[in-house]
């Protein structure tokens, strides 16, 4: 029996090294096929989106998330648009995402310029809205939502880490540094998915890519 304990400790040192990795990590890479990777140098590639991360700051959104909300969350990302300001609708949505344990972006109507974004998004200016990949759903409407997570393959209850940290809501649009040049407006614009029809009752939600 001794020979097989010293054959798990190397493994059980690699499996600590790996899962200390991603705190000293200084690069996201994101491939062509959606993996995630995160590193200590300036990744050599092309053909990968490479996002420079705070020192200090471990990627806990992605890195740390279970398998069965990795899976969903890489192929149907939530965002939820709300308001600044009084919003009890927009209250019970984040309520609602968090309960759950949907890890999920939100932005924030601030100014005209995050109206009119959100207008192009969804086709209209109604708060909360969220979206779950390419569906867009305008309004609160708990069961609603609820059947698209479902479909979407969430799980029902919570498997979020007890150390997941919420990123802070950010501004629809980006905002420009005075003095800075304006960007294209071709990058600036934000995408406008046709929004997608609420299901007729017993057909049940379609998750599109």
């Amino acid at each position: 029996m001794e020979p097989m304990k010293t054959k798990r400790i190397p493994l059980l040192l690699a499996s600590l090294l790996t899962a200390a990795l991603p705190a000293l990590a200084q690069y996201k890479v994101v491939g062509p096929d959606g993996k995630v990777t995160y590193t200590d140098r300036p990744p050599i590639t092309t053909d990968a989106k490479i996002t420079p991360m705070r020192a200090g700051v471990a990627p806990v959104a992605e890195a740390a998330l279970p398998l069965e909300l990795r899976q969903p969350a890489s192929r149907f990302p939530v965002t939820l648009y709300t308001m600044t300001g009084a919003c009890e609708p927009c209250d019970a949505a984040r309520n609602l995402l968090r309960q759950r344990g949907i890890p999920f972006a939100e932005r924030q109507v601030i100014g005209a310029e995050d109206n009119e974004a959100l207008e192009r998004l969804s086709g209209g200016r109604d708060v909360p809205t969220l979206t779950i990949g390419s569906q867009t759903l305008r309004g609160l409407a708990p069961e609603v939502w609820r059947s698209y997570l479902d479909a979407a393959g969430y799980p029902r209850d919570s498997r979020l880490p007890s150390n997941y940290q919420y990123a802070a809501p950010a501004p629809i649009t980006e905002r420009r540094v005075v003095g800075a040049p304006a960007a294209p407006a071709a990058e600036s614009d934000v995408s406008t998915p046709a929004p997608q029809p609420v299901p007729r009752p017993g057909t049940g939600p379609v998750i599109k890519f």
